[in-house]
């Protein structure tokens, strides 16, 4: 409600006009009925008395409730891609509050001229039209009423707070046509004039009254509900459509019932007429459009269901705000905001990026069931920022345009962990094999480093963990299509992912350092593999993970643990920024409707989390998954700029991922199974009508990585990584001797006619002894283990 600077509470004693006092009474008799002899009788003496009373005045007390004191109308709540573009809106009642001077002239008219054409001349009760309306409803079966727009305003006002309040008896006894009703909504209105001017009031009516039989409320609401305009472009039609709405919602609302709304309108137009607001020419002009001819109606429904294409990143910042206290101190304080608070949220997401993003999951994993009904997502984040560009996947967001013709739809964000999108995330397998080689180069170890690739079963209480020793249990790790590959350098396994040789650089390295060079790259576990006292095995249901929440056992060298598409990008783009992990963010400003700012969620950035030149030489290794590694079939981007990526499949090809990045961006994508997690995708299929013997991250989650990247890097600067460090590379190995047979293990480091001849196949918490595998060429990795859920590893695509 508009008012001046606001004052307590408190009793009003002052002198009334005697005029105002008869008002109140005809108010009292009006109410009362007039259609009787009880009625006729009181009238009679209370309008003869009026000139004795004339000059004469008498005392009125009367508290000023608390309902009427100034609080914020509720209002409409907005979210905004970066670019300005709205997503979504959020309410209980679709209202967004102008000042007078935002509102049209002809709308200010329309509804005094149909409501109240006295309006500036009485003082909350018009004496004049309550004589009028009592003495017509004497003599006319045409009843009338007498309410100013004062009166009504105090009414909607008093409706809006009990709304406000919960207190649904108040709403219910705010519609309620009783005497006491009446007189106490006059004796209000006639206190309210004397604390605030005719144009406050005006202004509160024209922001708070209903103006459709939906939930409709104010001239801005409506005028972009019924024309798609604001309410200071309402011309003369528009605005008496509008002003002739609010008597009867219900019955007068043109998209239900256009005859009586254009009767109702006419009677606006033409009583604008009477009192000088237009022109004849104006009038009959105006008179001579149909009501339906002149609607635009544009509904705004409430929900991430209007984000369509973005729903789920959507859904993702509704849940930040939420979750944080920043707007409320509890969970139900910010829910109100939200929808109460006419906040305007300002977002992160790159709509030209969204859109690609979108269209590429959609087409590269149908969720028609063409392609074994496999779930897919893709997630973007901008590196050194921690802002989230993009963020789409293929099982369409429940209630969106997208879902009516899908054959199946979700809530469930794939991208996000539980507290986000209700998910539990995804077993990363060889996509979290950097985070191996972080910690190889850390340690002073260099890519050219020999290790020993072959298959063997390891000892998992040998590995070194003094943070956290563990069991002495039986762990056998393979290669993703059998057989030993002797050894070979880090560089070689780390762009043919080989599981065998990463087994082997772990059980060099202190695992305790491991966990704590994952926590700083930015993986954060949604599950936990390894139950505790007082934590069960499954999804980690808090906005708090800890380094102490990445489970230390040998298998998590393969990736085994769950994670989530959007942590993963946000670990990669730490790689691609130079050694800088910030969090993911999604909102950048949120403002309440007068101008005032929250605080809103940091990344967080973390410029010591990887030293700059363990990033560099990391992204030089990785590089080399294009040229001549697990991804070589997919190629670099079209640009042929610097790129880096690495692959990644878990046990049975349940999951498989793409993580690949170039300096100012950071992708992941992931494709596999939700409902299963075990799901065997060993066996042939197809995707989107491409057949494939083994479903490795190489097969599909890669290709739909270039295809989407190649959109994403359009116009964007072209931008080399930082030089590798010499001494993390290492000296080259002599070359090896000719092969003696067709083996493929003979490539060195240099060059590779064949890419993927020794894959990987990440891991899974599960019992199962098998891998899967990233090779998508001739040969691959698998490993697994056995042992109370330390026994899962592989090899990728």
């Amino acid at each position: 409600m508009a008012a001046p600077d606001s004052r307590d509470s408190r009793r009003i004693t002052r002198t009334i006009p005697a005029t105002q006092m008869v008002a109140l009474l005809l108010a009292f008799l009006l109410a009362a009925g007039t259609g009787g002899v009880l009625a006729a009788g009181f009238v009679i003496p209370a309008v003869a008395g009026v000139n004795a009373m004339a000059d004469s005045t008498v005392e009125i007390y009367d508290e000023v409730p608390a309902e009427l004191e100034p609080r914020p109308l509720s209002q409409q709540s907005r979210i905004y891609a970066s670019n300005g573009k709205l997503l979504a809106t959020f309410y209980y009642q679709n209202r967004i509050v102008k000042p007078l001077d935002e509102i049209s002239e002809h709308m200010q008219n329309a509804v005094i001229a149909i409501e109240d054409e006295r309006f500036y001349e009485h003082n909350g009760v018009d004496a004049q039209g309550i004589t009028r309306a009592v003495v017509n409803n004497l003599t006319s079966e045409d009843t009338q009423g007498a309410s100013t727009l004062t009166q009504q305003y105090v009414k909607n006002v008093l409706i809006e707070a009990a709304l406000q309040d919960g207190d649904q008896f108040g709403v219910i006894a705010a519609h309620e046509s009783t005497i006491d009703r009446k007189l106490r909504e006059a004796k209000m209105a006639i206190a309210l004039e004397e604390r605030m001017s005719k144009d406050e009031i005006l202004q509160g009516y024209l922001n708070v009254a209903q103006f459709a039989a939906a939930s409709v409320y104010g001239v801005e609401a409506a005028a972009r509900y019924y024309f798609d305009t604001t309410a200071s472009d309402l011309n003369v039609v528009q605005a008496a459509t509008i002003a002739g709405i609010t008597k009867a919602p219900g019955l007068f609302d043109p998209t239900r019932n256009p005859e009586l709304a254009q009767e109702r309108r006419d009677l606006v137009i033409k009583n604008m007429y009477s009192l000088g607001y237009i022109s004849l020419d104006q009038r009959d002009n105006a008179l001579d459009q149909p009501v339906e001819e002149t609607l635009n109606v544009t509904p705004s429904p409430a929900g991430c269901q209007t984000a369509n294409n973005s729903a789920f990143f959507c859904d993702y910042v509704i849940k930040e705000l939420l979750l944080d206290e920043a707007f409320g101190e509890t969970r139900a304080d910010r829910q109100e905001l939200l929808y109460r608070g006419g906040l305007d949220i300002h977002t992160t997401l790159d709509m030209k990026k969204q859109r690609a993003a979108f269209k590429t999951i959609k087409q590269s994993v149908p969720e028609d069931g063409s392609s074994e009904s496999l779930e897919a997502s893709i997630v973007s984040v901008e590196p050194g920022t921690g802002k989230i560009v993009a963020m789409a996947q293929n099982v369409p967001y429940t209630g969106t345009k997208a879902a009516n013709n899908a054959s199946r739809d979700t809530t469930v964000s794939f991208n996000a962990d539980y507290v986000h999108g209700a998910s539990g995330g995804f077993s990363p397998g060889s996509n979290f094999k950097p985070v191996v080689l972080a910690e190889w180069l850390k340690s002073g170890r260099t890519l050219n480093d020999i290790v020993n690739a072959d298959e063997r079963t390891w000892d998992t209480g040998t590995f070194n963990a003094p943070c956290s020793p563990l069991p002495s249990e039986e762990w056998s790790v393979g290669n993703a299509e059998g057989g030993s590959a002797g050894p070979m350098s880090v560089l070689r396994a780390t762009y043919l992912s080989v599981n065998a040789a990463y087994a082997d650089m772990g059980s060099q390295l202190n695992l305790c350092n491991l966990r704590s060079t994952a926590y700083q790259m930015g993986f954060r576990p949604t599950s936990t593999s390894l139950p505790t006292e007082d934590r069960p095995r499954g999804p980690l249901k808090t906005t708090q993970v800890k380094q102490s929440d990445i489970n230390i056992f040998a298998p998590m060298l393969l990736g085994t643990q769950e994670s989530s598409p959007l942590n993963m990008a946000a670990m990669y783009a730490t790689i691609a920024s130079g050694g800088t992990y910030c969090s993911p963010v999604a909102i950048t400003e949120v403002t309440g409707p007068r101008g005032e700012e929250y605080e809103v969620p940091q990344a967080d950035c973390d410029k010591n989390a990887l030293p700059s030149n363990v990033a560099a030489t990391m992204a030089h290794a990785m590089e080399n998954v294009f040229t001549r590694g697990t991804a070589y079939y997919v190629g670099g981007l079209d640009d042929g700029r610097p790129v880096a990526g690495k692959t990644g499949t878990s046990q049975k090809s349940a999951q498989t991922w793409f993580s690949g990045f170039v300096p100012q961006l950071a992708t992941t994508v992931w494709v596999g199974s939700v409902d299963n997690p075990n799901e065997d995708h060993t066996g042939p299929g197809t995707v989107a009508g491409e057949y494939y013997d083994i479903l490795y991250g190489s097969t599909v989650a890669a290709p739909t990585w270039k295809t989407f990247m190649d959109q994403a890097v359009e116009g964007m600067p072209v931008e080399d990584f930082g030089a590798p460090d010499p001494a993390l590379i290492g000296t080259p190995p002599a070359p090896p001797a000719p092969p003696s047979s067709s083996s493929d293990d003979s490539d060195d480091d240099s060059s590779s006619s064949d890419p993927g001849n020794s894959g990987d196949s990440g891991g899974s918490s599960d019992d199962d002894s098998s891998g899967g595998g990233d090779n998508p060429g001739n040969g691959g990795g698998q490993g697994g283990g056995n042992g109370n859920g330390q026994d899962d590893s592989g090899s990728e695509d």
